[in-house]
């Protein structure tokens, strides 16, 4: 896959746009940004993944009961304003909001309450034309649509249980039982289709936007998925499962120099001697999933594509698990013959060994590299392949990801030792107030053909904006950017060093 040559991009997940509603959205302010991008010389906007996400796993977007569905929080309440699917009055009692978190629960019940008016509003009055929409979207996504809209609406009637929990009839999709049920909820199944229908609606008019702006979507897709997911009810063999539906094995990586027990990350793993069996279907059909969404699709904890670190159900921590063969060449190869292009990227950060760099050499994938990695004050830090003068073209270059601090952050809080050599390096006085510029010249100079900046580093924002920390529960993904915050000065400001660089 080839990245265009000099290209550069900024990072920043829909929940953390601006928004009057509690959450960043696909309204309004999603497409000033996007005008912002282009006033900055950018051509790409990386994104998290958009699947639904629960507060029973911390609202991370890398835990969600669906594959394919799209989050509604981030349906925009203006543009269904604007379409005359809400009346304008229905919004004047939206609840005062937090500015720069995401409040979700609180947002879900408010955005719940305005779904349905829009629901029977479109029941009732839709135009021929918007009727037509809806059942080209049926059509479309057919293949995902029925098995998530009925698991999204027997969760809600069993009283929010995970599936394994279901009547035995329901939950083993005993067919005869599901289409009886299906036909009692008939309302609240086609509510939730209408929904995923509003979603895939915004968001393709904001890509068709962006795309007039010459601005990708750069999209996030996650290995794993969760148990408790429309994926694993609808197709449990696929999975590890024993006879009640429960993982035998599940996810997670082997202790490291940063965790002595490794990190058990839970989701069932995956059953590939059957998967194989049907040709890596399910497996083909999401990646393709999202690259019909995402000009550019990162592929996180790539290593699995070559092996996964599989861990006994029964065990609390990761240390007892053994690597497993993952057929991720197999996978590749019948992607590659849709998209011949292949535009992947890798996410290769932690250790990666011999057989991952020989994947991701197979298919021409580029990694990533983190600059945050880079400064260390260890002897051998020059060797690091994140190291600045190490640095390949077929890779992309960040600061930092929205799994590490921000750049004023981790300054703040390096030894010494580590703030010496960055120091030495980029032959620079440092403090709290340079260093995310000298550190945006560093990404934006480097030789690696794609540069994406985390808005925070381009504003210069400290620990407050930090969007995710690994390893911990709550307080993650909740961090917005203030309305006005991201102004055309910084926008132009980006644009010179964009220039400066040859990245426009």
């Amino acid at each position: 896959m080839t990245i265009p040559n000099r290209s550069a991009g900024l990072l920043l997940h829909i929940t953390s746009l601006p928004s009057r509603f509690g959450i960043g959205d696909l309204g309004p302010e999603a497409y000033r940004f996007a005008d912002l991008l282009k006033e900055a010389g950018q051509k790409y906007w990386q994104i998290l993944p958009l699947n639904p996400t629960e507060s029973g796993y911390g609202n991370s977007p890398y835990s969600s009961h669906s594959a394919f569905a799209g989050n509604p929080l981030l349906i925009s309440p203006e543009l269904l304003v604007e379409e005359g699917l809400l009346r304008k009055e229905d919004l004047e009692n939206a609840p005062d909001f937090a500015e720069d978190r995401v409040e979700f629960e609180k947002v879900a019940d408010f955005k719940l309450q305005i779904w349905h008016k829009v629901f029977a509003n479109f029941s009732k009055e839709a135009d021929h034309a918007l009727q037509h929409e809806y059942h080209a979207f049926q059509h479309k996504h057919q293949a995902w649509l029925t098995d998530f809209t009925h698991f999204a609406a027997f969760k809600k009637r069993f009283e929010n249980r995970s599936w394994v929990e279901w009547p035995h009839e329901i939950k083993n999709r005993d067919k005869h039982s599901i289409k009886e049920l299906a036909a009692e909820m008939e309302e609240e199944i086609a509510f939730e289709e209408f929904l995923q229908f509003l979603f895939y609606r915004q968001w393709e008019a904001l890509t068709k936007y962006c795309h007039q702006r010459n601005i990708t979507f750069f999209g996030d897709m996650p290995f794993y998925v969760s148990h408790d997911s429309a994926d694993v009810w609808a197709h449990p063999a696929y999975f590890k499962l024993d006879a009640d539906g429960n993982p035998t094995g599940v996810s997670g990586v082997p202790p490291d120099f940063f965790s002595e027990t490794g990190q058990l990350w839970g989701t069932p793993v995956f059953n590939w001697g059957e998967l194989a069996k049907h040709g890596y279907d399910w497996w083909i059909n999401r990646i393709d999933h999202n690259l019909r969404l995402f000009g550019l699709l990162r592929l996180d904890h790539f290593r699995a594509f070559s092996a996964y670190w599989e861990v006994p159900a029964s065990e609390d921590t990761a240390m007892n698990g053994a690597w497993e063969p993952s057929p991720g060449s197999a996978i590749l190869h019948h992607v590659q013959q849709k998209h011949p292009n292949l535009p992947i990227i890798a996410e290769d950060l932690g250790e990666i060994d011999e057989p991952v760099r020989d994947l991701m050499q197979l298919f021409d994938l580029p990694g990533m590299l983190v600059l945050l990695f880079a400064f260390v004050s260890d002897e051998k830090a020059f060797e690091s392949s994140y190291m600045p003068h190490n640095h390949i073209p077929k890779s992309v270059v960040y600061t930092g990801t929205h799994d590490n601090s921000t750049t004023v952050a981790w300054y703040q809080e390096a030894n010494e030792g580590d703030k010496e050599s960055l120091s030495k390096y980029t032959f620079q006085e440092l403090s709290d107030k340079n260093v995310h510029e000298v550190m945006l010249r560093l990404a934006l100079a480097s030789i690696a053909n794609l540069a994406v900046l985390p808005v925070q580093d381009v504003l210069g924002l400290g620990k407050e904006a930090t969007m995710n920390k690994p390893s911990t529960a709550n307080g993650n993904w909740q961090w917005r950017l203030k309305k006005g915050q991201f102004t055309e000065t910084h926008a132009r400001k980006l644009m010179e060093l964009t220039k400066l660089y040859g990245r426009v």
